[in-house]
């Protein structure tokens, strides 16, 4: 019999700080007791969201993650509150409806029930329990409690914006986490305060645009673009609108595809709302007047009306693009006034190889090539070696993150600071990809790089503008020696 295919184990965009050390294992074990067997994706969640230090710790005191409908997202709810409640945590776990707690609190007592501990309905004195644990189950004030020394204790409530003040709670669960408002998120966001260890699960779907949450989005813009500390984030998405018929974008974007997910079932799903289909079944994140990391007002105010008197040789940026698609090519080169002038040469189709590259840096007056893009670098180095070019650079990761903080700080420095400014001359198509950008993390110590925001922009333009003039700004001229005679 042929394997059944499964979905993407990984997530499709994530941010995880280093460790070393996860009490993942534990989670999984116990939640496996249950009859119950988590699957690899949820696996990873658990042994992220469950890092520890070495002081024993959390890595994460603020763990994130997305997955669109019917995948099982609340299961790494319930094997997280599992462990919490067995190790001891003080749990508070909200949602936006009543339903929603009530139905939680019901999937956690079964899943106890299933690893072998009982329920009684009140705990008497002087008696001796061992995994026993009681459960109150009024509505909208559920409380699961594990008995005996040691035991933690889990409450279920709706939120509102006075929710869970006056309280002390070791985790937080933000169930729904899509209609999280922000006077909710004032109200709860310091119940964890008083914690030694503390932690604040956000869990939920993209939200639609009748959902009423701003805090998820804010949360997955800060992560993504790294700006954000101590924090973890997964999701499963496509980033622009994709034809509902796309059955690779379903194993892309649904883990529990082949597992607890159909084929059959998600053909069921397609009707006549596409939005509805990409936000619910592929995890998409619209964008609503999204703001550029870098605005017109800002690009504009570098650009010049005529070109600058230009000093030295050309160093040039070359982009290999992350989706295969296009390479992009650009020059730098420092202005007698103590500047960098920027400007993009083409932007072209990956198949249509690089004879214009080579054509290009045969020509120009070229002190430094930069090349970036794995999937492009060897091959001109390749050509411009049997051209009988100077061999490129390969940024390391490292200089890529140095070569776009530079930048950044380039659109705002000062003529005779540590960094050049830069000027350009208002190339509409470097303005559109310039414009139309938001950071986004490289690497796990704050730093970042850019994409687009816009459909059908070319970021690489941008990047290869950004490796050109960080060629230019490092590149230190060679002075001649002079000799005095006295």
């Amino acid at each position: 019999m042929a394997d059944v295919r499964v979905g993407r184990q990984t997530p499709t965009k994530s941010v995880t700080l280093p460790y070393e050390k996860t009490r993942g294992q534990e989670a999984v074990e116990l939640y496996n007791s249950t009859g119950r067997t988590a699957q690899q994706w949820q696996e990873l969640l658990i042994y992220d969201i469950l890092a520890v230090n070495e002081e024993g710790l959390w890595v994460h005191t603020k763990t994130g993650y997305a997955v669109p409908r019917r995948n099982g997202k609340n299961e790494v709810v319930v094997i997280r509150e599992m462990f919490g409640l067995t190790t001891g945590e003080r749990i508070l776990h909200t949602a936006h409806r009543t339903t929603t707690s009530a139905a939680a609190s019901r999937r956690l007592a079964a899943l106890l029930s299933a690893a072998g501990y009982t329920e009684v309905s009140r705990q008497k004195k002087d008696e001796t329990y061992d995994k026993h644990f009681t459960y109150t189950k009024q509505l909208g004030l559920e409380c699961i409690t594990i008995l005996g020394d040691g035991g933690g204790s889990c409450s279920f409530r709706t939120r509102s914006s006075k929710g869970g003040l006056g309280e002390g709670f070791d985790l937080l669960i933000i169930d729904e986490a899509q209609e999280y408002q922000d006077s909710e998120e004032t109200a709860l966001k310091y119940v964890v305060s008083d914690s030694r260890n503390p932690q604040t699960l956000f869990c939920g779907t993209p939200p639609t645009p009748v959902s009423s949450g701003t805090v998820f989005q804010k949360m997955r813009n800060s992560a993504l673009q790294g700006e954000s500390r101590n924090t973890m984030w997964a999701e499963w998405s496509v980033d622009s609108m994709t034809d509902p018929q796309n059955r690779e974008s379903w194993y892309e974007t649904n883990p529990s595809l082949g597992t607890i997910l159909s084929e059959r079932k998600i053909l069921d799903e397609i009707g006549t709302d596409d939005v509805d289909f990409n936000i619910q079944r592929l995890g998409l994140w619209l964008r609503y007047n999204q703001k550029s990391a870098i605005s017109k007002t800002e690009w504009r105010e570098k650009e010049v009306p005529k070109l600058p008197k230009l000093t030295g040789k050309l160093f040039v940026g070359i982009k290999y693009g992350h989706d295969n698609e296009n390479v992009s090519m650009s020059i730098a080169v420092k202005t007698a006034d103590n500047r960098i002038f920027i400007e993009s040469i083409d932007c072209r189709p990956i198949r249509e190889g690089n004879g214009w590259i080579l054509a290009f840096l045969k020509h120009a007056d070229v002190q430094t090539v930069v090349v970036d893009g794995a999937n492009g670098q060897q091959l001109l180095a390749d050509g411009m070696k049997a051209a009988k070019l100077k061999a490129p650079m390969m940024p390391s990761v490292k200089q890529v993150i140095q070569a776009n903080a530079m930048f950044w700080q380039s659109l705002t420095a000062a003529v005779g600071g540590q960094v050049f400014p830069v000027c350009h001359m208002g190339q509409p198509s470097l303005e559109r990809a310039a414009s139309n950008c938001e950071k986004r993390a490289i690497g796990s110590g704050g730093g970042f790089g850019f994409r687009s925001i816009l459909d059908g922009a070319e970021i690489g333009l941008l990047d290869s503008v950004i490796l050109a003039y960080w060629a230019c700004s490092e590149h230190k001229e060679k002075r001649k020696a002079k000799i005095h005679y006295y």
